[in-house]
Order: C-alpha cells, then structure tokens, then sequence
C-alpha cells in the first residue's frame, strides 16, 4: 500500500498561489480541520468541499506538492489575514546593519554623541557594527583601542547583546551588536549625551 507523504511543517505559502474550492485541482486531499488540527484523512474533493460547507468555512490548499495535497478546512479570509500577518512580521524582524566609527582619541563629546546615535538604531531594532580605525603611530596604542571599543560595549548592554566582541582585524577593531527584545532595552543616555541616571524610590521616614 502506498503511503502518501506529509507536508513539511512551517513551509512557505504564497498567498496568490492558494487555491481554495473547486479551484484545487486534484481528485483526493488530505484533510484536515483547522480549528482542532484534527485529521480527517483523504476525502475526494468534492467530499472535503461539501465537509467544509457544511460549517461554513472554506477548503483551503495548503501543501500543493504533497501527495495527495493537503488541505485545511478554515475560515479563508481568517487565514489570509493571518498569513498577511505573520509576512509583515516576518519583513520587521530583518535588521539593518548600521556601522558607528570610533577613533583611538576620540573626545569625550563626540565619544557620547556616537553611542547616542547607536543607542537610536538599536532602539529601531537595527543591528550595529562598532568600527575603530587606527592611523598611522595608532597602532602602537591597540590596547586604548580596544579600551575604547569595551567602553562602547558596555555603555550599549542595556540595549544590545554583543554578537562578535571586539576583535582586532589589521588595522582595525570591530564588534558587532544585535538589539535586546523591545520590552528589555534601557537607554543610558538621553538624546544629548547625558546619562540617564535611575530614579530613586521614594521612602516615607517616620518623624520623631
């Protein structure tokens, strides 16, 4: 007896490819209801269609390929949104990568307004690569490099965890963050570079 294969779970579906109906093409689907994820088992088609008017839903082509294709029994315009849903989601979570360049004796003003601006892309969900170029004699002075380099690292661990830590590569040091979850980023400074200092919890003292 041949065995029909399964879909593999969490496949891409294309919304304009879907068929739903008598728009699916084959004899036999194998069926299964959305709402309980029950398995119904291979139904001819017209079978599976009158199944799911019966309940007033739609049979939906999910696995195309699989033999037979398999089908859900749903709610179709439930599962377009969902799956427009889940795309848009899906575009969000891809990060930029956004480059923030040091230098060995970078000044203190300027030192503050490069970590703000890191702390803005990581707050955007952007990934950001940390970039010191030594110059010249600078390269007789990696250690302050590399000080510099460490200081940004922890100045951004309320907003980021460090994918690669500060490697020296010619004659440069890199280091690469990616953004906490949103509900755990906290920034340091504010939009002009000063520390954000955490506020006390006020205590009542008793009065003699």
């Amino acid at each position: 007896m041949r065995r029909c294969s399964q879909p593999k779970p969490g496949g891409p579906i294309n919304l304009k490819d879907i068929r739903i109906n008598e728009r699916i093409r084959a004899r036999e689907v194998r069926v299964i209801l959305a709402a309980t994820n029950e398995q119904l088992g291979v139904l001819r088609l017209d079978e599976a269609i009158r199944r799911a008017r019966a309940m007033g839903l739609d049979l939906v082509e999910i696995a195309p390929n699989a033999q037979p294709p398999v089908c859900r029994i749903v709610d179709f315009g439930k599962f377009r949104y969902e799956l427009s849903k889940q795309e848009k989601e899906k575009k969000h979570v891809v990060h930029k990568v956004k480059e923030v360049k040091f230098r060995v004796n970078i000044d203190e003003h300027d030192y503050l307004t490069k970590v703000r601006h890191a702390e803005d892309f990581l707050d955007k969900g952007n990934k950001v690569k940390v970039h010191l170029q030594f110059r010249g004699r600078e390269m007789a002075h990696q250690d302050l490099g590399m000080l510099v380099v460490r200081r940004v690292r922890d100045d951004l661990s309320g907003m980021a965890h460090v994918d690669m830590e500060p490697k020296l590569v010619g004659r440069a040091i890199g280091m690469t963050l990616s953004p906490l979850p949103a509900g755990k980023r906290h920034r340091k400074f504010t939009k002009h570079g000063e520390i954000l200092e955490p506020q006390a919890e006020d205590h009542d003292e008793d009065e003699d």
